[in-house]
């Protein structure tokens, strides 16, 4: 068996545990020398599965304290799970300043999932759109997005400084029906922590989304990462 299988069957465990609430929100897991004899593993396994659960956004390390389970807020979680998303960010801001910055905007290939996804071919093209939405001057989220450039026809930039489902409903004439949501925490790379003004120890909650028109046919493939004070909903992490 590979060193990787090994890690990755300890995160899946653990991952199990806290999900079953053997490890509860804010409870620190044991030290890595126990979780060693525990699963029978190395040090550097144990270190590459915690690592993985961080990336996850299931736990948190801290210096000189140890690794704490994260604390998340049920009732924000659910908040934003059930929120109005076809509005978009425009619509959950209505009432203050909007401000959008274009941080990528080119038509590629798409990635073999995200082309399952958005059930197209990986030969097909997609608008592959990266945007910092920002509200009252203060930036709220990163979106990530790629659509069909076949289904979603003449999308120009000026369109993602504005409200793109208003122009996919309001222009193309198209009717945004339903989504599928995941929500998770997760951290910041550099760049989001630079472009959303936070700290390296702010989590983020990222929704997955893949959005639907009103026959079925699915228009967005979208990963949106929101800051944690923000939105109504929030991550705490445990000192």
């Amino acid at each position: 068996m590979s060193s990787q299988a090994k890690y990755q069957q300890v995160a899946d465990r653990i991952r199990k545990a806290i999900r079953k609430g053997a490890y509860l929100p804010g409870s620190q897991l044991p030290l890595a020398k126990d979780l060693c004899v525990e699963f029978a593993v190395s040090r550097i396994t144990i270190k590459r599965a915690v690592d993985e659960l961080v990336h996850d956004g299931l736990v948190v390390k801290r210096r000189g304290a140890g690794t704490f389970v994260k604390i998340m807020d049920d009732t924000a979680m659910y908040k934003l799970s059930q929120s109005p998303q076809f509005g978009g960010f425009s619509e959950y801001y209505h009432g203050h300043k909007i401000h959008t910055e274009v941080l990528h905007f080119a038509i590629i290939h798409p990635a073999v999932d995200v082309a399952e996804q958005l059930k197209i071919s990986e030969d097909d093209f997609v608008y592959d759109i990266q945007r910092l939405r920002c509200a009252d001057g203060e930036p709220v989220v990163i979106e990530y997005t790629q659509m069909p450039m076949e289904l979603i026809a003449g999308l120009k930039e000026k369109h993602l400084k504005d409200s793109l489902y208003r122009y996919i409903e309001g222009t193309l004439g198209l009717h945004i029906q339903s989504a599928h949501r995941t929500v998770r925490a997760v951290m910041p790379t550099e760049e989001e922590q630079k472009r959303l003004g936070i700290t390296e120890e702010m989590p983020l909650l990222e929704v997955q989304q893949t959005a639907f028109l009103s026959d079925g046919r699915p228009f967005e493939y979208s990963l949106s990462r929101h800051r944690g004070d923000k939105m109504n909903f929030k991550a705490v992490s445990v000192r």
